[in-house]
């Protein structure tokens, strides 16, 4: 229970520091305050994901930095890209995306991000992870144990809300009876703004300019499709046009072949 309740308490801070971490470069680059994150408290799962796989998973490489570097950044390019697959079927909507970014696969991870989760894992390894192993070292089992359970409810509680409200975007969208994709991603933004802080925070957190061109891209596959199966069935009916003349043209010259026959008999 006790080295349960550790790793969760290490999971809830390392979610916390890539929030902030988060926070702090977006705000900068947006020049305004910006809350990142999936959920709607300030922390960010996906980092406290990553922190506890690379720890788990890598010691075998602790004596060996450019190796376990390596390793950072290929568990964190695996968790980073299924991470946004899944939303992204489970919401159809994407919460990062990279597509303007160079060396980027289908907009979910690039390699600039990829290298700074690198340094970052080396950073944690050797530095960071030692001194809060130490720091929660000090205090006592049953203290730990009791923050780490009211930290897992409100977790919890946080989870299923935020799950909940987000599952709502989709159903909002269905609401909307048009045709203009732009038009269902604005609408949809200013109605779950009219619901309250909760979906304030949450969109704040959506990309729906990625959102919207993946809602796009399916729009312009599907068009696609139908003028393919168009094309298709237009030319299966002119095949079977051609097929069925050819077959009356035969029967037609088979007949007259059998008459001819029969007049030359008689004669």
């Amino acid at each position: 229970m006790i080295i349960v309740s550790k790793y969760f308490l290490l999971f809830i801070i390392y979610s916390f520091f890539g929030w902030l971490m988060e926070m702090v470069v977006c705000s900068t680059a947006d020049k305004r305050i910006v809350n990142r994150g999936f959920l709607i408290g300030p922390y960010c799962p996906i980092y406290g994901c990553g922190c506890l796989l690379i720890l788990s998973l890598l010691r075998r490489y602790e004596n060996d930095p450019f190796t376990l570097f390596v390793m950072a950044v290929l568990v964190c390019s695996l968790l980073e890209y299924f991470t946004s697959y899944i939303m992204e079927k489970l919401f159809k909507a994407r919460w990062w995306d990279y597509s303007n970014r160079r060396f980027n696969i289908n907009g979910r991870i690039c390699l600039d991000n990829l290298l700074v989760f690198g340094i970052l894992g080396l950073f944690i390894y050797y530095l960071v992870n030692p001194f809060l192993v130490k720091l929660i070292s000090f205090v006592p089992d049953v203290l730990i144990i009791v923050i780490a359970f009211i930290l897992f409810v409100v977790y919890l509680v946080d989870t299923i809300i935020s799950f909940k409200i987000i599952s709502g975007f989709k159903n909002v969208a269905k609401s909307i009876r048009k045709d203009s994709t732009e038009e269902i991603t604005r609408r949809v933004k200013e109605l779950l703004l009219e619901k309250g802080w909760l979906y304030k925070r949450l969109v704040s957190a959506f990309n729906f300019e990625a959102s919207e061109r993946l809602l796009r891209a399916a729009k312009e596959t599907v068009e696609k499709g139908a003028r393919e199966a168009k094309k298709h069935i237009d030319n299966g009916k002119k095949i079977a046009e051609d097929i069925i003349k050819a077959g009356v043209e035969t029967a037609k010259k088979t007949i007259e072949d059998s008459k001819k026959k029969q007049k030359k008999r008689k004669r």
